[in-house]
């Protein structure tokens, strides 16, 4: 049977050609051997492949004996809250960003943590070793947990211990996505005058221009609103990105660094360190220095943040793209919980966002380059470290240079900052050159 391997966010394909309802079944019954043959808890978001899926799913949990519950269409962070609060393995039906074409599966071990490489290595290895895993005569019983999404909504409100949002005008992005259904309750609930965007999904308009990933009509209607800012979820809504009252993007570093400053002078920042992966702005460890915070660097992917908050019990992590993890409210990365502690420092400081995150921190110039290749290298630094010494050597202290392999597409990314935008841009596509022409 065709597999599907592990990337750094689980398996991901093209729906029903990549990714089979026939693999799928085998991934639920293998899921549930090495994962707990109890009750399982699965979400999905809007695609149009996500019930199909969802049915495989469970009849592999069944045929291994496991208890399949539904929590149906549900933000990535209310599935793992379901599991980490009720000590069950879980599943997310989803391809986040990707389009609706797409779809894949996140796997949550009890307690609600995405799976260590040791565990996704296991799992593979049994997949590898079945031969076809066909329908069952009669489709598996599947319960209905919908009412665990009510909890995940409750526990967002509770994070600000009792604070409110009034007042705060803000518009949301859902990208037609899992947080559809859920983020302008929550928001509503908390005090703040909601507009809401991108909220009808119709099982193919996920992620179509919108969402953190297509920004730009969020942009211009934060504006034309004169609202506080605005809110931009993904499809599976376990990330945010945001825009300031001028419609400027404030991205996933600015959203760390305001919270940690904020933790900080709380009293609330573990350690008075934040962990972030290596593709962070640079701006960002500086502002980070000025104010006395460490900087703990991880490989990129939310898992390893959280892996690192856990190993030196931190409580504030994230990606430049938006995942954001408060490790002492939650176990993996969620958009909708990002927004409302946001919302709540602009709410305490009187402060505007635009005005919070030019204090945070002063954003480098960047540059990333994707370059598609036949395969992906193991060690591209090692394969270009030549290229990059001389990169290296003219940008000095005031840039950097990171290559690294996609963890799920056949890419080479090439990531490059500098004092100005032109000198980013000009190594980058140099870089990019090379990786062509090394692996033509």
């Amino acid at each position: 049977m065709q597999t599907l391997p592990f990337g750094t966010d689980g398996v991901r394909g093209v729906a029903h050609e990549e990714l089979t309802t026939e693999f799928v079944r085998a991934l639920g019954a293998v899921a549930a051997q090495v994962l707990g043959a109890g009750r399982f808890y699965i979400g999905r978001d809007t695609r149009e492949s996500g019930p199909d899926f969802t049915q495989a799913f469970a009849d592999g949990l069944a045929s291994a004996g496991a208890e399949p519950v539904s929590l149906g269409v549900v933000p990535t962070p209310a599935v793992a809250g379901a599991a980490a609060t009720d000590g069950r393995p879980a599943a997310m039906i989803s391809a986040s960003h990707n389009p609706w074409t797409d779809n894949g599966i996140k796997l949550f071990a009890a307690g609600g943590v995405k799976l260590s490489d040791a565990v996704q290595d296991e799992i593979a290895d049994r997949l590898a070793l079945i031969d076809s895993f066909p329908a069952p005569d009669s489709p598996a019983a599947i319960g209905n947990g919908r009412a665990l999404v009510e909890r995940y909504g409750q526990a967002v409100e509770a994070s600000i211990e009792g604070r409110r949002l009034d007042g705060l005008s803000v518009v949301i992005d859902c990208a037609n996505g899992s947080n559809s259904f859920v983020a302008e309750t929550v928001l509503r609930e908390l005090g703040a005058d909601v507009t809401s965007l991108f909220h009808e999904p119709d099982g193919r308009n996920i992620n179509v221009d919108c969402g953190s990933t297509y920004p730009g009509t969020l942009q211009h209607a934060v504006v034309e609103r004169g609202a506080d800012l605005g809110l931009a979820f993904d499809g599976d809504a376990d990330r945010v990105l945001a825009v300031d009252h001028t419609g400027a993007l404030v991205d996933g570093d600015h959203l760390i660094a305001i919270c940690a400053i904020d933790r900080k002078a709380r009293g609330r920042l573990a350690d008075d360190r934040v962990v972030v992966t290596v593709m962070t702005n640079l701006g960002f460890r500086l502002g980070m220095q000025k104010h006395g915070i460490t900087v703990v660097d991880t490989a990129v992917g939310d898992r390893y943040v959280l892996e690192a908050l856990d190993r030196d019990q931190l409580n504030l992590g994230g990606e430049q793209s938006g995942h954001v993890i408060f490790r002492d409210l939650a176990t993996t990365g969620d958009g909708l919980l990002t927004g409302v502690q946001v919302l709540d420092v602009v709410a305490r400081s009187g402060q505007t966002l635009a005005a919070l995150a030019d204090a945070a921190m002063t954003q480098l110039p960047q540059t990333l380059v994707n370059v598609r290749v036949a395969e992906r290298p193991d060690d591209i630094a090692t394969l270009l470290a030549d290229d990059v010494a001389v990169a290296e050597a003219e940008l000095g202290a005031t840039g950097r240079v990171l290559l690294r392999s996609s963890g799920t597409e056949p890419l080479v990314r090439v990531m490059v900052e500098a004092a100005e935008q032109a000198t980013a841009e000009r190594i980058a596509n140099e870089l990019a050159g090379a990786v062509t022409e090394k692996l033509a």
